[in-house]
């Protein structure tokens, strides 16, 4: 059932002004309905958005708002949206809002799909920035593999023979674990690692990332994990910044899961830096930074050629996955939704007794509560080009005030300046400290070691209670 309701003039105006974007646009009413079609399918296949029909274009010089005078007029455009659309777009909003001075506006709220969808002219566009792009052939197929309509893991690899998965020690060990009576062939068969190509069955993504010994000498694309220890807290960093060479970490999945969290916890472990004769260690629960890992690699999208990234810096760790959000997963409801990309290393993980992966969803309530146990704020997730991120931050639920107090009082010969209460607390923003500095001092609970100092060079140190 299509809704209805009134449009107050602050949200008309709030429409009206607003420039249209990768979420946002406007359509004349009088467009046609196989033109409108191009930007509905565009959202869909994005990042899903807002589209207002019966709202001129801002370059238009005469009245902008030109509704449709009644509902009924809509009908053609909605037919061709809602049922021309190969294939439908799923869970899409639509309703009629009626502004002040009469008619009515057709407002759809797009959701992003799992799907890849096509004009009614079979044509393929994505939304980019406050416009569309048409695209064909290998863009289309990628996004298949992006969204996970059309799983990567399932493409047959030619250049690994079944023969040698099937000899495979890994692939026997795996076998073992899992308590099969099947014989290798049929078990690879069974459980969707082999696919067809040009009538034979070869081996797959999926059963190279799980069962051959090298599958980053196999895959097309790059496969392995790059883990980074930098020293430094910015958000760009320089080749100086780098503690030693970034490690490299290739093998089988499981193996190469468990290797990333070995590495990444050895650099953890030793993640301290020194302001001035001050040693600052930082710490991170294990669990959590286990649980991110784990996702990373096998919610991957394995069709970019890139590598996991884990960058270990002086206040956070940073791990990139290449691949945006999958299906209609997104950074509003990643806690609440659940889509794999790659349902079978997914499956054939979790099969395996004490598995590294949770069920989907799962781990990231796992990685919230660890931290909020620590201490720690929660994580922070981004979408940046293709890859997904997630930032762990050594920045505390304690207050900057709690936490530079704590500190000196864990340490009662030291001092602290602006860039190392940012360091310990986690917080980037310097006005913030130093407002919570200057706090702390006109409470009377810190002094300046040198009074006569540039503002820039402050030290700080501990009061002395009078006796």
């Amino acid at each position: 059932m299509i809704e209805e309701r009134i449009l107050s003039d602050s949200e008309l105006t709030k429409i009206l002004s607003s420039d249209e974007d990768h979420f946002f646009d406007v359509k004349s009413k009088r467009i046609a309905p196989s033109k409108l079609q191009e930007s509905f399918v565009a959202f869909a296949n994005a990042d899903g958005g807002d589209l207002y029909i019966g709202i001129e274009d801002k370059k238009c010089e005469g009245e902008r708002l030109v509704p449709f005078v009644a509902k009924e007029d809509a009908n053609d455009v909605l037919a061709v949206l809602l049922e021309q659309t190969i294939p439908a777009v799923e869970n899409v909003a639509v309703e009629f809002i009626s502004p002040s001075v009469g008619g009515y506006i057709l407002h759809l709220s797009i959701p992003k799909s799992p799907k890849v969808h096509y004009t009614a002219s079979s044509d393929c566009f994505i939304r980019l920035n406050a416009g569309k792009v048409k695209i064909k052939g290998e863009r289309v197929t990628a996004l298949s593999y992006s969204k996970g309509s059309a799983p990567y893991e399932r493409v047959a690899v030619s250049s690994v023979d079944i023969g040698e998965i099937v000899e495979s020690p890994i692939l026997n060990d795996y076998m073992r674990r899992v308590g099969t009576a099947l014989d290798a062939r049929r078990f690879l068969n069974k459980q969707r690692l082999l696919s067809e190509q040009n009538g034979e069955q070869k081996v797959n993504v999926g059963c190279v990332l799980l069962f051959d010994e090298e599958p980053q000498a196999s895959i097309d694309t790059r496969c392995a994990v790059k883990v980074y220890r930098l020293r430094t807290t910015e958000s760009e960093y320089k080749r100086e910044h780098l503690a030693e060479m970034p490690a490299t970490i290739n093998g089988p999945i499981e193996t190469l899961i468990r290797k990333t969290i070995a590495k990444v916890q050895e650099l953890v472990d030793g993640a301290s830096f020194y302001e001035g004769d001050n040693l600052v260690k930082l710490s991170y629960p294990a669990e959590a930074l286990k649980e991110v890992l784990v996702n990373a690699v096998i919610h991957r999208d394995y069709s970019l050629n890139d590598d996991v990234h884990v960058r270990v810096f002086d206040n956070r760790v940073e791990i990139l996955s290449p691949g945006r959000l999958p299906g209609y997963v997104d950074l509003n409801n990643l806690y609440d939704e659940r889509f794999s990309r790659n349902p079978n290393l997914v499956r054939m993980l979790h099969n395996l007794p004490n598995p590294l992966n949770h069920d989907i969803g799962e781990g990231l309530d796992t990685v919230k509560n660890e931290l909020k146990k620590a201490g720690l704020v929660d994580p922070i997730f981004e979408e940046r080009g293709n890859n997904f991120v997630v930032v762990i931050r050594h920045q505390r639920l304690a207050s900057i005030e709690d936490v530079v107090m704590n500190y000196l009082e864990e340490n009662p010969d030291s001092v602290i300046t602006n860039k190392m209460a940012r360091q310990l607390s986690g917080e980037d923003d310097i006005n913030k400290v130093k407002k919570a500095l200057q706090k702390l001092r006109a409470d009377g609970k810190l002094v300046l070691v040198d009074e006569s100092a540039n503002a820039f060079n402050y030290q700080y140190k501990r009061a002395i209670a009078d006796k």
